[in-house]
């Protein structure tokens, strides 16, 4: 059962932090698009033609100024060409601009069940500093109109940025907290290439909080949403039990997904061969691909099972259950634990970084928080 995700590639205003595949500006042509997406989808659906999806994640970019009819016609798209799931989860991205947060009806009746809101911020110096275009009042309006229409929505917030303290960030999560439905996504702020961000502190700027700090705000927030019965499932994603992205799930899981539109990344099976799929990433271009060839494809690599199994690792560590080894036998034909180095994971496990069991390979709360640096040395070990 693979998920889908749906790229829209455009925004309103590029936010200084961002690296993702968006561009400023929009298309009044909206039936090119929905043109364009059907032909791929089309192209996918003779790849998988007997195949029901479990998921559809309209991400980018900003999905939230598509047209609802646009949404409404993917998801008419996405039933006739496969079987969609009965219980199926089917989430847009949106921000809380007033423009936007008057499409959420609408959205609904298109079949979307599920809404993540880039919040980012409750406080409109910090949403100010980090280029986004509503404020603290319109974030909350949003989230309150969110929970109107949808059963299950979700919003993000960045913390760890220069001039916030622990105390600030305490008390802005206590409120995010209370506003929250079942699922928060809480990231710490990271410098990205090809951000503005990044060209900012090349040049000397001051823009994240101390680490002496970003460890305290990473330990409260782990702390508070525990408390709060939202508790940690991903390095970032917080939720309810039973209230976790399960469209991001098939991500950690290395599961299947198909990537539709610029910029998309699709990850699948076909022919006994694990395929990575990476598209075109300028709009005008991938257009262009699509109504030459019927997809937008800028490679197709078909992976090698060592490939394969460190993409499966690096995915399945991020979570706190860690990896299912019984699960991973299902799809490799070598074990987790004789992938990697047994010195390394015995060197970890003494450090109290890893555990692991004859169910289960996972990072320790201690091995999450330094997540990066575990990856290095268990995969760059492995392959040295």
């Amino acid at each position: 059962m693979p998920a889908i995700y749906i790229h829209w590639p455009f925004c309103i205003s590029k936010c200084p932090y961002c690296d993702f595949n968006s561009h400023v500006g929009d298309t009044s042509d909206q039936e090119v698009w929905r043109n364009a997406y059907r032909r791929e989808m089309q192209h996918y659906a003779g790849l998988h033609p007997d195949s029901s999806i479990s998921s559809i994640y309209f991400g980018g970019g900003t999905p939230s100024l598509m047209e609802a009819r646009t949404v409404d016609s993917v998801l008419q798209d996405i039933s006739r060409l496969w079987r969609i799931e009965k219980d199926a989860e089917i989430t847009i991205e949106a921000n809380p601009s007033s423009a936007e947060t008057s499409k959420f009806a609408d959205f609904r009746k298109s079949g979307v069940n599920r809404l993540s809101l880039g919040v980012q911020s409750l406080n409109d110096a910090a949403l100010q500093f980090l280029g986004r275009a509503h404020n603290a009042r319109e974030a909350k309006n949003a989230i309150a109109l969110a929970e109107k229409h949808f059963l299950r929505f979700s919003f993000d917030m960045i913390y760890g940025y220069a001039g916030q303290t622990p105390d600030k960030w305490r008390q802005e999560l206590r409120e995010a907290i209370s506003l929250a439905n079942g699922h928060l996504s809480l990231y710490q702020l990271t410098i990205e290439p090809h951000s503005q961000f990044y060209s900012r502190t090349h040049h000397g700027e001051m823009l994240t909080a101390s680490d002496e700090d970003a460890v305290t705000m990473y330990e409260t927030t782990q702390n508070m949403t525990s408390a709060a019965g939202l508790p940690a499932y991903e390095i970032s994603n917080h939720a309810h039990p039973g209230q976790e992205s399960r469209h991001n799930l098939t991500y950690w899981h290395y599961e299947d997904y198909i990537g539709i539109g610029p910029g998309a990344h699709g990850r699948f099976v076909h022919n006994n061969a694990r395929h990575a799929t990476e598209n075109i990433r300028a709009p005008d271009t991938w257009l262009n691909e699509v109504e030459k060839r019927g997809v937008g494809i800028k490679t197709d690599e078909k992976l090698d099972a060592a490939t394969s199994m460190r993409e499966a690792f690096m995915m399945g560590l991020r979570l706190t259950e860690g990896i299912d080894l019984d699960r991973w036998q299902k799809k490799f034909p070598t074990p987790l634990p004789a992938f990697l180095s047994a010195g390394h994971l015995a060197r970890l496990e003494k450090e109290g970084l890893i555990l692991q069991n004859e169910k289960v390979l996972r990072a320790t709360p201690a091995g999450l928080q330094r997540l990066n640096a575990v990856l290095s040395y268990l995969l760059n070990s492995h392959w040295q």
